[in-house]
């Protein structure tokens, strides 16, 4: 299993970092987790757009869902015709919220182009991967994914604050793609994001492998928040940085 970090930024893009949007891959199938603005550019830099076989999103917030609208456009009024239905894995709502985004009219919406699944706590699979989503600690209904593939794993925590159902999900895991939103000290809103800090504490309950910090806003201190991460965590600690590839 190989894992791209396509777009890493928090919030809103920096001036060299997309939002979130990260590739796995697996056994000739490839998939997005997350496709947040400004992501689609840069991930034809390491993608054909044609060959994304599905997206999963994490939830329904702009930085880790709104260059859909953009990619549907693509599949939908390619040159040599519409591309095949792709299937998109979300939360509830997933196609009504982008609908709305596209501003579509009619009841058709963008299943034309997309075939929408609903994510709930449990297992799915998508060719060789095996998703095993569970609910996190944010404003509206969101996952993190466990993704498992020949005997290797890696989790991504979406965007939650502390959590329990993380820790769990991120038992013993390979990899832990974990978000860093906030600084410890400084932003002290309830229930929305992690720290630095935060996420090593996680990492460490979770016994995982390695530990890549993710989701760091352009006014948040990336590397005060690794320093933080690593010293809560034992393990191999790093910020996530478009570009870099995780091979397990």
């Amino acid at each position: 299993m190989k894992l791209t970090v396509i777009g890493c930024a928090g919030s809103y893009p920096a001036p060299h970092a997309p939002c979130s949007c990260y590739l796995v891959e697996a056994g000739g199938v490839r998939v997005l987790l997350d496709l947040g603005n400004g992501a689609l550019g840069t991930l034809q830099d390491h993608a054909d757009l044609g060959a994304i076989d599905a997206v999963v999103l994490s939830h329904l917030h702009a930085d880790h869902c709104l260059d859909l609208c953009g990619y549907y456009v693509y599949r939908n009024y390619h040159p040599e015709g519409r591309l095949p239905r792709l299937p998109v894995w979300g939360p509830h709502g997933t196609e009504h919220r982008l609908g709305r985004a596209y501003d579509i009219s009619g009841d058709s919406g963008m299943t034309e182009t997309f075939t929408f699944h609903t994510v709930t706590p449990g297992v799915f699979e998508i060719g060789p991967l095996r998703f095993t989503a569970g609910h996190v600690n944010h404003p509206v209904e969101s996952f993190a994914y466990r993704i498992e593939a020949d005997g290797t794993s890696l989790v991504y925590s979406g965007d939650t604050a502390a959590s329990d159902t993380l820790v769990e999900l991120a038992r013993d895991t390979d990899l832990l793609l974990c978000e860093a939103s906030f600084l410890d000290g400084r932003d002290t809103y309830p229930d929305v994001h992690l720290n630095g800090r935060e996420a090593g504490e996680h990492a460490e309950r979770a016994g995982t492998k390695r530990l890549v910090l993710t989701h760091i806003p352009p006014w948040t201190d990336a590397e005060r928040n690794l320093a933080d991460a690593r010293k809560a965590f034992t393990g191999a600690t790093e910020l996530a940085r478009p570009g870099a590839t995780y091979q397990l």
